[in-house]
């Protein structure tokens, strides 16, 4: 009998520790998600702003040419 006991212990101990590694899983998707989410939002940003800092060197360079320009007439 004891040996049932300590069976049915143990499974139930294995039981435990299965819910609290599936609730460890869910956890870490869920974060996973988050955290993917949140990357295709910096990677969007980033773009922007290497785009606004392309345009803005465009300016500065096409300013620099015009008094370059100016200079030489």
């Amino acid at each position: 009998m004891e040996s049932l006991e300590q069976t049915s212990k143990d499974l139930k101990r294995l039981e435990q520790q299965l819910r609290q590694l599936l609730e460890q899983c869910r956890k870490m998707r869920e974060e996973n998600d988050s955290l993917l989410a949140r990357q295709e939002l910096l990677v969007a940003e980033r773009a922007g702003l290497v785009a606004k800092n392309e345009e803005a060197r465009s300016k500065v360079e096409a300013m620099i040419n015009r008094l370059k320009a100016l200079e030489q007439s």
